[in-house]
């Protein structure tokens, strides 16, 4: 659940434009200026020194101006680019109410709080800042260009926070990073692309923020294991590419997704979870989810899907927990989706369903209300059902790209064939 967190409005106008004109910024900034009408000598102050701190990249992100004292003494080059780009970062940090970054101060950036060293991949014998941890510290602020400079980190957990902007392009330079968490921040903006030129990453959460606009469809392309991107304001058709991720884990709830559930999700073998409910999702289901056997989680509630329930749902023998409620499904439940095995929760109230076999009865959780089911309770009335089951859904009227199987991987090139070294002639003695 994301954390609620009070952004106080100002009442003059003038502050507002002033602060827009002066520090460009995004709204966590105005957590240092206060409320009342016009500006202080002290806020004026503020507003000058940000200016002289700042400055742009060659991409328009946002950096600080950071001076090394030349008495400081660092064990290796890495950690003191670790003590620029994290002593530019503590200069973007407007509020930090637990004080996590107080600590940052010195040479010895391992020991900053949050922040963790190991030995370099390419090089045991060096330390390096390997991996950063401010989860919920409840911080506001942005990130600088000068992140980049971390360029052995393998972690960055910054969930829980108030961490607004953009992330900056110079994190291309994080060339192992592995797992990248932003979620419950107020970053915006469009999807951001850098993360789809980090080689190693397999791990991404952007979920709780106002990123906005389409999701490239290279993301599911790259080799990830879980994607979070819900919770955003993402608004797009799912591509038919979208089957050719390989994660285990795919969260896209509440955001504004339209069009077709992909028939290409059968081809994702490897997945465990997924995750599409509160979108705009307006056709059939495919058949081809029935492929998903090791799938546990289903969840398409709160969409605009239409048709049947697909037979092929009582072959995903892994199915633990399916939800299908509050769409416009019709049509009889299959009796094999109640029989799976590992069922556990079966939700499909707020549908248009007219049959349901005995064996759902006896799950040990499900909720059938609102459909149009005979002799169960709290079902719709007869005319809603009878007006909405007059008008037969035609499947192929949505359009959606027909399924097509990902090609199997290729064999494994065959041993060579050794080849008989040729005879060796002793001459004879004369």
């Amino acid at each position: 659940m994301k954390k609620k967190t009070h952004i106080k409005l100002h009442s003059s106008h003038l502050s507002l434009l002033l602060i827009s004109l002066f520090i460009g910024f995004c709204s966590c900034e105005q957590h240092s200026i206060s409320s009342h009408g016009g500006l202080t000598d002290q806020e004026v102050l503020y507003i000058k020194q940000r200016q002289l701190l700042y400055y742009r990249d060659e991409f328009g992100d946002r950096g600080e101006r950071v001076t090394v004292d030349p008495s400081l003494v660092f064990e290796n080059p890495r950690l003191r680019n670790a003590y620029i780009a994290l002593q530019a970062w503590k200069q973007a940090i407007l509020s930090d109410p637990f004080n996590l970054t107080g600590n940052w101060v010195g040479s010895e950036v391992c020991s900053y709080t949050g922040v963790y060293c190991a030995p370099a991949p390419d090089n045991k014998k060096i330390k390096t800042v390997a991996g950063i941890d401010l989860n919920h510290g409840d911080i506001a602020g942005y990130l600088p260009e000068e992140l980049g400079l971390l360029t052995d980190l393998a972690l960055f957990h910054i969930n829980s926070n108030r961490f607004c902007g953009t992330v900056p392009h110079k994190f291309i330079n994080l060339k192992i990073l592995f797992e990248l968490d932003l979620s419950n921040n107020r970053f915006a903006g469009k999807f951001p692309d850098v993360v789809l030129k980090l080689p190693k990453l397999k791990f991404l959460d952007l979920r709780f923020n106002e990123f906005e606009g389409t999701v490239p469809k290279e993301l599911f392309d790259k080799d990830l294991d879980a994607i979070f991107i819900n919770h955003n304001r993402f608004r797009f058709n799912i591509p038919d590419n979208f089957g050719n991720s390989p994660v285990s884990v795919i969260v896209l709830a509440n955001n504004k997704f339209h069009g077709c559930v992909p028939s290409s999700l059968g081809n994702m073998s490897g997945l465990e979870e997924i995750i599409l409910m509160n979108n705009g999702f307006r056709s059939c289901l495919p058949e081809e989810i029935g492929l998903l056997k090791n799938l546990t989680v289903f969840d398409v509630s709160f969409n605009k899907l239409m048709g049947p329930l697909p037979d092929k749902i009582g072959e995903m023998i892994s199915l633990e927990q399916l939800n299908v409620a509050h769409n416009m499904l019709s049509g009889k439940i299959p009796a094999s989706i109640c029989k799976l095995p590992k069922l556990q929760n079966f939700t499909f109230s707020y549908n248009f369903f007219t049959g349901e076999p005995p064996v759902c009865l006896s799950l040990q959780d499900f909720d059938d209300r609102r459909n149009c089911l005979p002799a169960r309770p709290l079902q719709r009335s007869a005319a809603q059902c009878k007006s909405f089951l007059s008008r037969p859904v035609d499947c192929s009227s949505f359009r959606c790209a027909p399924f097509v199987p990902s090609l199997p991987a290729p064999p494994p090139p065959s041993p060579p064939i050794p080849v008989p070294s040729p005879p060796v002639v002793v001459p004879s003695p004369s």
